[in-house]
């Protein structure tokens, strides 16, 4: 493969986290080979064929920039930005907002969690410790397959917290865990000849984990408890398919003829948790545990198992040596029935799990929840791939408070959605560089366009020529092809203010942003991806018609060095911020600044969680709140007064690192393995991001 002018150290992801974690998905060909030219583009041809080169009407959108002015409310309860985020200034800073009244800390590579000055810490519960009372405290020499079952998971990624139902001392924690590092699990392990009991383990160790936790009097520290709430979700656990797919001969196979039963939920990567108090997870790079797709026969099956990834013959893990729900070729439907957005309620722990094909097939990131001000609700997720694409459901069943029988079924009925992008700027400004156009930021419009419609009989509508309705619901990417969705550059996490309503989005990276790849020219750099080979990732911001089909949108951070000239931090002096490198997961305080938690920092320092100031003289200060030991991603988060919450994943993984040879300890320390788990940080006095 040639490769011209493309930076390939993109981060400091090792190679054993790309081939367990997400099977090597950013490197290679793209499965995305539609070859969808930027919006940008095609708008701009069509002007010109038009004759009118000064400005550009695509479907109506030459006038969205201006219909909502700054500071005022649509009718769903949006606030505009007029494409320029609505909160921008050249005034000078003052000192930090409410909410980053901390010490930065410095990058650094250590073997520990570090955290600001004035804070203090522990650790809630890792990888092996019980969560089912009875089951054994963790011993990486006597795990059994029973025993997983009822400890917590592998690589713990999505974090949520909620109130107990019953016990105000008690709250309950809700987390995915995303995939299983085989290595770093089982002392001997043999990856060519992984044994029976190391595929059940690795199954148990993937899924969900719900805790009652106890809170700590005059402290934000909470400590894991046993309780009738606490569950775990596995590779094993029934799930329900639910929506458009439900029910077809797409997703039937000789273990389910009904179609309607999946056994387990694989690569669950960030979520959400809905007003209705259900926790939302997405199913990520699902494509990995699937092998033999080159044995099959049929050249259209091939290709759309592609699409999304699947190809080659044996697996890493080589589950397919034991299940064959794993061997394409023996089950080729199985694939069709994950990627799909999960649905868990954790307050019953004898409800069975859901998954909505009505929200599409891709590689979910996550799915979190906006409900406008006339009640409808509305799903935003990223497909998490280079290339690929950002979409949004909107339901048609409203959400009524304390109504579960409702709730639950808002996901199934209503349309989804994937987004094209355009800037304002003449292509000719936007040359890869990341230099600021004259108008002095990268912004733009855009739109969504339709795919499908679930309706509340059953039945459902393609908007896609020539797909039917389990076709776009099943083969999604392929009806975003068709359509001409905008390609990102890896679109993760998607959440919106619920002090603004406005949407941000996290794009992670993507290194053949403008590359040439065997003659194979990559998506070009644009107004919304202006950095070519893009290594250290974006932040956007985006004012929706949440319940419409238009948008503006402008970046807030273009993520770097600050002492690097492409870098970009909402207007705020650079030489005043912390550097930041490919940005995963968001989520927001109670002053409305956003936290972002960061996964392959390619700035050779560890990854970490950082505070970013949106409005105000201060738009665009970010501060680094804390980082993780050296190896590890930091997931989650859960940012409150009382405390912060993240999930450190895959502590000192690396080329060399197994688990009879740890070059890390995190967090027993002395010669323990690493193991991926829980960390809490509070305040020794006052509130988080507060001066004490």
């Amino acid at each position: 493969m040639e490769l011209k002018g493309l930076n390939l150290f993109t981060s400091n992801r090792s190679k054993t986290t790309c081939t367990y974690k997400c099977g090597n998905a950013c490197f290679g060909e793209c499965s995305n080979q539609s070859g969808n030219e930027y919006f940008g583009d095609i708008t701009r041809r069509s002007a010109l064929k038009a004759g009118a080169v000064a400005t550009l009407a695509v479907s109506g959108l030459s006038a969205l920039a201006a219909c909502t002015p700054a500071n005022q409310k649509d009718s769903t309860g949006s606030t505009g930005s007029s494409s320029t985020g609505g909160s921008a200034s050249n005034k000078p800073a003052t000192n930090s907002p409410a909410g980053l009244q901390f010490t930065p800390v410095k990058p650094n590579t250590e073997d520990k969690l570090v955290i600001p000055e004035g804070y203090e810490q522990s650790v809630l519960i890792a990888w092996g410790d019980p969560v089912i009372e009875g089951a054994p405290e963790f011993d990486i020499d006597k795990q059994t397959p029973e025993d997983a079952e009822k400890q917590f998971g592998f690589n713990c990624d999505f974090a949520g917290l909620l109130k107990h139902p019953s016990d105000p001392n008690r709250m309950v924690y809700v987390c995915s865990h995303e995939y299983t590092t085989e290595p770093n699990m089982f002392k001997g392990y043999n990856k060519d000849n992984p044994t029976e009991d190391q595929f059940k383990i690795g199954l148990a160790a993937h899924g969900h984990t719900i805790l009652e936790v106890t809170k700590v009097d005059g402290s934000g520290d909470l400590k894991r408890a046993f309780g009738p709430l606490n569950r775990r979700i596995t590779g094993t656990t029934p799930f329900k398919l639910t929506g458009p797919a439900a029910g077809t001969d797409l997703v039937k196979t000789a273990a389910d003829p009904e179609g309607k039963t999946v056994l387990g939920t694989l690569n669950n990567c960030a979520g959400g948790i809905t007003p209705w108090g259900t926790m939302l997870s997405g199913e990520e790079n699902f494509d990995q545990y699937f092998g033999n797709a080159d044995l099959l026969t049929d050249e259209d099956a091939k290709k759309k198992l592609k699409r999304f990834g699947i190809k080659g013959k044996e697996t890493e893990r080589k589950w397919e040596r034991f299940d064959d729900r794993f061997d394409v070729s023996k089950t080729p439907n199985e694939p069709n029935r994950f990627g799909w957005l999960v649905e868990i309620d954790p307050m019953d722990p004898t409800s069975t799990p859901v998954k909505h094909t009505a929200v599409g097939r891709f590689k979910h990131e996550a799915g979190n929840i906006h409900i406008t001000k006339d009640g409808t609700v509305v799903c935003y997720s990223g497909d998490d791939e280079r290339n690929d694409y950002l979409y949004k459901f909107v339901s048609s069943r409203k959400f009524k408070e304390g109504d579960m029988a409702n709730n639950l079924r808002i996901l199934d009925e209503g349309t989804l959605y994937v987004a094209q992008f355009e800037g304002n700027s003449p292509k000719e400004e936007i040359d890869g560089s990341g230099q600021l156009p004259k108008d002095g930021q990268f912004d733009g419009k855009g739109k969504w366009i339709k795919l499908l419609t679930a309706k509340e009989d059953g039945s459902a509508e393609s908007h896609v020529e020539g797909m039917k309705p389990e076709e776009v619901a099943v083969f999604t990417r392929l009806a975003g092809d068709k359509v001409k969705a905008t390609p990102m550059d890896r679109p993760e996490d998607v959440e919106v203010s619920p002090k603004t309503g406005l949407v941000y989005i996290a794009l992670t990276n993507n290194k053949y942003r403008g590359a040439v790849e065997d003659g194979k020219n990559y998506p070009a750099v644009a107004e919304w991806a202006p950095v070519k080979e893009n290594k250290n990732g974006l932040v956007m911001e985006m004012d929706d018609n949440h319940a419409g089909d238009t948008f503006v949108w402008n970046l807030l951070l273009v993520c770097g060095d600050p002492n690097e000239a492409y870098t970009y931090f909402g207007g705020f002096d650079k030489t005043k911020v912390s550097p930041i490198s490919c940005p995963d997961n968001v989520a927001f305080d109670s002053h409305g600044n956003l936290w972002i938690s960061t996964d392959g920092n390619a700035l050779k320092s560890n990854d970490g969680l950082y505070a970013v100031a949106l409005d105000g003289t201060n738009r665009g200060e970010l501060k680094c709140f804390l980082t993780v030991p050296k190896g590890a991603e930091t997931c989650g988060p859960i940012v409150t007064d009382e405390r912060v919450l993240v999930n450190v994943q895959h502590p000192g993984e690396g080329d060399d690192a197994t688990a009879d040879k740890p070059t890390v300890h995190w967090p027993d320390g002395g010669n323990a393995v690493p193991r991926p788990a829980v960390a809490v940080v509070w305040p020794k006095s006052g509130k988080v991001g507060m001066k004490a």
